[in-house]
């Protein structure tokens, strides 16, 4: 018993060594620059910083509810079916009229200028748009006229496919804004709940969230001005669009227009880096790698147009429109505007996550101020403290020397949770600080089983010694089947929760843990020190 004594007292030892290790970064200073917590050099190498996080509700930041335009995505996944069907066509060398879609609806018309190719599209139909099905099929003026309509698997598909791009690429852009535990979760078919804990510039992280970045490279026609084009009307094929140029010193922006071939001879699917770099005059620009196909592209785009003006554009906007001196090879380009730093930093941002699928709208916008959330804290603590004196002073009074043996092991315990929840990185909010006052009950209640257990068995007779052995074996299984069914509850709640309910689901899966080694181990090791070590044959219970 004596060595049994010696081991588990070295089990606790431990156990608290790694809670100074856990709590020690959530306390130490944070380092204004970085926000880190400031610990020496070695630490960092050996040990881990992660520092317990307040969420939204408590250290104030951003709500949003956003919706993606799953019909936009659709219209947009035709139109591209559209230009791969030319082409398809186009390379089967079946002569075409016309490949467009029927105003009003989304059924494709195809029409084919010989009646006997209809063989010959229904292959390729059948073989590379398996999601198109044929709705009608008429002679027209010697050829053939076939409608496509998308069928309603391929519709629901790319509606789905669109949220979850659209989930993937802001969670990515999120990610990068270098937030602590941000909330990004899919509501119903086509919405996102974006919770932003600590963000500090809101305008900044609506326009990263929403900015589709769609980029694309395209022709500049030099065969008229973009004014003369406007006044007599565009050509076929072409379209116009606009470089914004911002003036640094007065802020006044200048318009430019530029006259453009609208099919875009690449888009920025195939951008696996982007940037930020500096010019010879220090100037911020955006720096692009290509993946192989990208490079490939990039380089055959350029050696085709050596001496021509290609227009980078970003959400129908002209960022530039060098002129290519010649063949550009090593799948690298750049993208200069007169940029500000924190502009090119952003601009990099969602290039690197990647383009949206859809456009994304606001629907709900909150704020949660910081004064808020330091009221929060304050009344949560609070309450954490009223809940916690209560039941220290209940125990005291009605168990005696053993309810302040309780006490200890609620505080341990308490210690214990915020140390795993700090190791883990895990997020702290106000339904959480409720779970963490919830934990000191169930804390409190495991210890109300052994010594009731305790005190039933010296009815009966038994020696103090005795009994504390009968108490802590006899309650041990009801203890772990009420603190098992309460884990099963809050790990149900985390799973199908949202963030208030799951911050709470947390903190009561890691209390209720810690609850059961200090009521059970720590509890039976002080009674066994007392009782062993020290010769007391008393209980004061």
């Amino acid at each position: 018993m004596d060595r049994s004594i010696k081991w588990r007292a070295l089990v606790v030892a431990l156990a608290l060594v790694a809670a100074f290790i856990g709590l020690y970064p959530t306390l130490a200073p944070k380092d204004k620059a970085t926000n880190e917590p400031q610990v020496p050099a070695w630490w960092k190498k050996i040990l881990p910083i992660n520092t317990l996080v307040l969420g939204l509700d408590l250290q104030g930041g951003m709500h949003l509810v956003l919706e993606v335009q799953v019909e936009k995505a659709v219209d947009g996944a035709l139109e591209r079916t559209i230009e791969e069907l030319k082409l398809s066509l186009l390379k089967e060398k079946l002569a075409t009229r016309a490949v467009n879609l029927v105003e009003g609806s989304r059924r494709i018309e195809v029409r084919l200028a010989r009646v006997e190719d209809q063989d010959k599209l229904n292959k390729i139909l059948d073989k590379e748009y398996g999601h198109l099905s044929t709705s009608g099929t008429v002679d027209d003026e010697g050829g053939l006229k076939v409608t496509l309509e998308p069928v309603p698997r391929w519709l629901t598909e790319t509606k789905e496919n669109a949220v979850r791009q659209a989930l993937q690429t802001i969670t990515s852009r999120i990610d990068q804004m270098g937030l602590t535990e941000p909330d990004i979760r899919p509501q119903g078919a086509d919405r996102i709940v974006v919770q932003l804990p600590g963000v500090k510039d809101p305008e900044q992280a609506k326009s990263l969230l929403t900015r589709v970045a769609h980029l694309e490279f395209k022709l500049v026609d030099e065969s008229r001005t973009p004014e003369a084009a406007l006044a007599e009307g565009l050509p076929p094929g072409t379209e116009v669009l606009y470089e914004m140029e911002k003036n640094k010193e007065t802020g006044r922006e200048k318009k430019t227009a530029y006259l453009l071939k609208k099919r875009a001879l690449m888009d920025g699917s195939n951008i696996t880096e982007a940037s930020v770099a500096f010019d010879r005059f220090n100037s911020p620009y955006v720096s692009l790698s290509f993946n192989a196909t990208g490079a490939r592209q990039f380089e055959h785009l350029t050696e085709a147009h050596v001496k021509k003006r290609l227009a980078i554009i970003l959400d129908n906007r002209v960022y530039s429109a060098p002129v290519i001196q010649e063949k550009i090879g090593g799948g690298r380009a750049q993208i200069s505007g007169n940029f500000s730093m924190e502009e090119a930093r952003d601009l990099a941002i969602v290039l690197r996550s990647g383009a949206l699928p859809a456009p994304v709208i606001f629907l709900e916008e909150r704020t949660v101020g910081a004064s808020l959330g330091e009221d929060s804290i304050r009344q949560g603590f609070q309450a954490f403290l009223v809940g916690w004196l209560l039941v220290v002073v209940f125990m005291a009074v009605y168990y005696k020397a053993a309810g302040l043996i309780a006490d200890l092991c609620v505080l341990l315990n308490m210690v214990f949770t915020m140390a795993m929840m700090g190791m883990a990185g895990a997020t702290l909010t106000l339904p959480g600080i409720a779970g963490l006052i919830l934990t000191i009950g169930m804390s409190v209640d495991a210890n109300v089983l052994i010594f009731e257990r305790i005190r039933e068995e010296i009815r009966l007779g038994k020696s103090p010694r005795a009994a504390v052995d009968a108490g802590f074996e006899k309650a041990l299984w009801t203890i772990v089947d009420s603190n098992v069914t309460t884990l099963i509850a809050a790990i149900v709640l985390f799973q199908f929760g949202t963030g208030p309910i799951r911050g709470f689901a947390v903190t009561l899966t890691i209390g209720l843990t810690a609850s059961m080694f200090t009521a059970i181990f720590v509890a039976r090791l002080i009674f066994d020190f007392f009782m062993v070590k020290r010769g007391v044959k008393t209980v004061s219970i």
